[in-house]
């Protein structure tokens, strides 16, 4: 009797929500590097339709049947910025998620893997912070309103794994930049703010003006950045090897921690500014440290390599400077 053959490899259909954003982009430069006929990605953009509405949520859903979800779309912005629109971060970050996570549950998705963020660790608390410090305390009340909605991931996904068994699990990195950013100086988070503010400063001086590099704050506050092609590769390796829905810590390691002095003037190397720089102290420092532990991270993919901070720095200067016409600026 012949021997059947084996089953055709089963086909991935991978969804990346906020795909036209910069962990999107950072995780599509390390797609694009690859040839896997087994997988299907589909990067969506918010022309593919309002993750805030249900139906909307639902006809993506219907239209690409994902067997795989990487979570990535959410309304994001800096210190001020969430200090200014508290309710719209909580309310709208929190009508994505549920849409997302549901449909992911009606439609049989596989695996989903959703994008956190430090900042929903506690404030008052011990470093470096790990996976099991989520939920021990209220997060820095700068932020309170986007950190409790990306907080509530974290209890959503053991809810659908514990009532349905749904493999939905969670990454949190650390301070993410790259090519693709939003640049607002207003509503950015703070490298791509200092990159646009010190593109400006060095046109001011090619053209002859006065210019200035102002930094907002005393520069003392202490940032582990991942850039995004690391964060999206990592993303990738989540997808395919982490199979359990507890978070995990995407970061460089502890030493790799600088101050917003130290990553100004990495911009200030990066983008080729000769100008005077100054630190404008009457600006609000935000949360002083939030360090964290990938000691996790570090033991199941010992291998991973980081790009250098200097050199992750220096590119995406390039790629703002030669980027800048058409870079997001601004809104969120």
């Amino acid at each position: 009797m012949a021997t059947p053959p084996p089953p055709p490899p089963t086909n991935m259909v991978v969804m990346v929500t906020g795909g036209s954003g910069l962990v999107g982009q950072g995780i599509k430069a390390n797609i694009d590097r690859e040839a896997n006929a087994a997988e299907t990605w589909i990067f969506l953009t918010s022309k593919d339709g309002d993750l805030r509405d249900k139906e909307q949520t639902r006809a993506i859903f219907e239209k690409h049947k994902p067997t795989h979800v990487i979570h990535l779309a959410a309304r994001v912005g800096g210190l001020f910025s969430n200090m200014k629109y508290r309710v719209e971060f909580w309310r709208e970050n929190v009508a994505i998620n549920d849409n997302v996570l549901h449909l992911s549950h009606e439609y049989g998705v596989k695996k989903v893997v959703s994008c956190l963020s430090t900042c929903i660790f506690p404030d008052k608390t011990t470093y470096p912070i790990d996976e099991t410090m989520i939920h021990n305390g209220p997060p820095h009340h700068s932020n309170e309103g986007y950190a409790y909605a990306k907080r509530m991931i974290d209890v959503i996904n053991r809810c659908y794994h514990l009532q349905h068994g749904c493999m939905f699990t969670s990454v949190v990195p650390t301070n993410i930049f790259g090519p693709h950013d939003n640049f607002s100086i207003e509503d950015g988070h703070v490298l791509p703010g200092l990159m646009h503010k010190c593109l400006l400063a060095k046109q001011k001086q090619a053209a002859g003006e006065e210019a200035s590099f102002v930094i907002w704050g005393s520069g003392t506050p202490l940032r582990q950045f991942i850039f995004s092609e690391d964060l999206g590769a990592l993303m990738v390796w989540a997808l395919r090897e982490y199979d359990s829905i507890e978070p995990i810590i995407l970061s460089v390691p502890e030493e790799a921690e600088v101050t917003i002095k130290e990553a100004a003037m990495a911009v200030v190397e990066g983008m080729g500014y000769t100008g005077k720089v100054t630190f404008d102290t009457s600006k609000a420092d935000g949360q002083h440290k939030k360090t964290a532990c990938n000691d996790k991270l570090m033991k199941l993919n010992p291998s991973f390599k980081f790009t250098p901070f200097s050199a992750a720095v220096a590119k995406t200067c390039a790629w703002f400077e030669a980027n800048y016409a058409t870079a997001r600026k601004g809104g969120h």
